[in-house]
């Protein structure tokens, strides 16, 4: 994969962030979708976000 999905996977996050559950099943989405170093990469941003929201921090649980 290209490292536009991994920056459109991030665009999609910060819009669904407003619903746990969608932000939950989005990231699930990802995944599936990213490549395994891109996941790990992922995961450290959305760490970095979710402090940032703590509403979304039962998400990544």
């Amino acid at each position: 994969m290209s490292r536009s999905i991994y920056n459109y996977t991030i665009e999609v996050l910060k819009k669904v962030s407003f619903n746990p559950k969608l932000f939950n099943k989005e990231l699930a989405k990802a995944s599936k979708i990213l490549l395994p170093y891109e996941y790990n990469e992922l995961m450290i941003w959305v760490k970095n976000y979710t402090f940032q929201n703590p509403h979304l921090y039962n998400s990544i649980i």
